[in-house]
């Protein structure tokens, strides 16, 4: 039926604009004749309208506009040849500008206009996005909030707003309009402005005092002997896949938890928690530092902190994000605390600095481990993937109970610096500035280790080095031989060292990602991923995110071949 009504009006709003030519040349010629005609009243001297010259007058006009109305009436009065041209023109010029605003609106305003579309749909659209309701009869009306009610309306449709959220987004200005089977439908009806058929049976309309007859609630009016139902002003901008609500968490204080593993604040802590319960938040984000647990001995976990955190947010019906983080903080942007890596393992990069991320200059960054210590039992015995390993355990272990009842809703895994996987080629306390493009951080032996393997399995035992040519930290890309345009980063050593280089980020996340899905199965896990990093050339970077970076923060537990 609505389809049926639609093609009717296009068909009927079609014809209207072909005859429009006529029809304003008519409507000069008429303003002509009664320009002629009139005659304004006659007032005597006492201020009276003369009645017996005005009956006069009125009665030849009456004559007159008879005689033009009349099918057989006296011929019109011809108009010169020249105006009939410059009235065309004229229209045609005007329906030029029209079909330019329509154009621009429908491109760049996102308004559901139909390709005849005239100036009263272009008025009408932008009425309704400044929140008037137009009818498609042209009846208009300032609206009123979605939120308020109708007069008379029942008092249970005032519910929860997480309860509700949904509904209000697809509801009318005066009510629910639940007379669309299908987005499709809703759509033409927005877009055409028609009228919607009648409900089925059984869904009838609110009458009287606001009570329902029967079935579910519309509310309708009643024009001409018409239904026409209240038409949202905008679709929902995004679809939250049938959810009520976006979820809200918030990142508590980076030294929510001190060195000593206990909370530095409870009073305050609960305090601002009881704020944001008032706001009605969804929960909080919580980084689980492995230089605050970890502190002291290997395998030595300390989580009575965290346990008496956990149990404030768990009181209050709050859920919970852990963030596993594996590096040091302090010294990077927005830093206002200072945790560095667990003390033991401070201890052993003392007698072996190398476990650390190194640049060609000899400078190691204690900032989180090499990537080429994940398979060297360097920590005690252990390598640096089972450290990660037994401390996301140790959490599962302890917080177990906090997962079986939903508490814990998602594990974000630390994978390099400030958390995200990437290499630390830009680190301020170096002296690196924006926009400087870094430095290479594979300058370890562990790294250099793997670097000279890979190069003996290609068979070229000269390219088990880093690019001697890549600048400084603040060198830009034209003033290096390796990035300019043309440089050896796009030859063959150029192609294997990068090959290698990022394929040693790739590997990295992969494996902690992993180990993270065989210790938190069942609970979601994410992890941070840089933007481009400074050093690769841009050629070279909508290769490397062309090819797989959709696939690092969420294949579990499908391997990343390339980055």
């Amino acid at each position: 039926m609505a389809t049926d009504l639609q093609k009717l009006v296009v068909e009927n709003e079609e014809e209207d604009e072909e005859d429009m030519d006529v029809k304003e040349e008519d409507g000069d010629d008429e303003d002509d004749v009664e320009k002629h005609i009139s005659i304004p009243p006659m007032v005597d001297v006492d201020g009276v309208i003369g009645s017996t010259s005005n009956s006069n007058h009125f009665h030849n006009y009456s004559q007159m506009q008879g005689q033009l109305g009349s099918s057989g009436g006296a011929p019109r009065r011809s108009r010169p040849l020249e105006e009939k041209e410059r009235t065309k023109l004229r229209e045609r010029h005007r329906r030029a500008i029209t079909a330019r605003i329509l154009a621009g609106l429908r491109r760049h305003g996102n308004y559901n206009l139909r390709v005849r579309a005239d100036i009263n749909d272009v008025i009408a659209a932008l009425a309704r996005e400044a929140g008037w309701v137009v009818l498609p009869d042209g009846t208009t009306y300032p609206s009123r909030s979605q939120g308020s009610r109708s007069v008379g309306a029942p008092s249970n449709l005032a519910t929860s707003p997480s309860s509700q959220m949904v509904p209000q987004q697809t509801a009318s200005l005066r009510g629910l309009t639940s007379g669309f089977h299908s987005t499709v439908e809703y759509n033409a009806s927005r877009m055409k402005g028609l009228f919607v058929p009648s409900p089925p049976p059984q869904t009838q309309s609110m009458v009287g005092d606001g009570e329902p007859t029967g079935g579910q609630a519309l509310n309708v009016d009643i024009l001409e002997g018409k239904q026409i139902i209240d038409m949202p002003l905008k679709l929902p901008e995004r679809d939250f896949v049938g959810t009520a609500y976006i979820p809200v968490f918030v990142m508590l204080p980076l030294g929510v938890i001190n060195m000593k593993c206990e909370v530095a604040d409870p009073d305050g802590l609960l305090k601002q928690l009881r704020i944001l319960k008032s706001i009605n938040i969804d929960g909080v984000a919580v980084d689980c530092w492995w230089g605050i647990v970890e502190a002291h001995a290997p395998q030595e976990y300390n989580w009575s902190g965290y346990r008496r955190l956990f149990q404030m947010v768990h009181e209050l019906n709050l859920k919970l994000r852990i963030v596993m983080s594996f590096h040091e903080c302090g010294g990077n942007v927005g830093d206002d605390v200072c945790i560095p890596l667990p003390h033991w393992v401070a201890e052993i990069g003392r007698s072996n600095p190398d476990i650390f991320f190194t640049d060609r200059d000899g400078r190691r960054n204690p900032e989180c481990l090499s990537w080429g210590v994940d398979k060297e039992r360097v920590l005690r015995s252990r390598t640096a993937a089972e450290v990660y390993f037994d401390y996301m355990r140790s959490f599962r272990a302890e917080f177990n109970e906090y997962f079986e009842a939903g508490i814990i809703t998602m594990v974000e895994v630390g994978l390099g610096p400030c958390g995200e996987l990437r290499y630390p080629s830009s680190p301020v306390k170096h002296g690196w500035r924006y926009p400087g493009i870094g430095a290479f951080q594979c300058y370890d032996q562990y790294m250099l280790k793997s670097l000279r393997k890979a190069a003996e399995r290609r068979g070229q035992n000269c390219w088990a080095r880093g690019p001697d040519n890549a600048g400084s930290y603040n060198s830009q890309p034209q003033e290096t031989g390796f990035f300019c345009e043309g440089g050896d980063y796009d030859g063959y050593y150029g192609r294997f060292f990068l090959g290698w280089y990022s394929q040693m980020l790739v590997d990295h996340g992969d494996r902690v990602l992993s180990m993270a899905k065989l210790v938190f199965e069942g609970t979601c896990i994410t992890a941070k991923v840089t933007s481009v990093s400074l050093f690769f050339p841009p050629c070279y970077h909508q290769r490397l995110l062309t090819n797989s970076a959709s696939q690092i923060s969420f294949s579990f537990p499908k391997k990343v071949k390339n980055i």
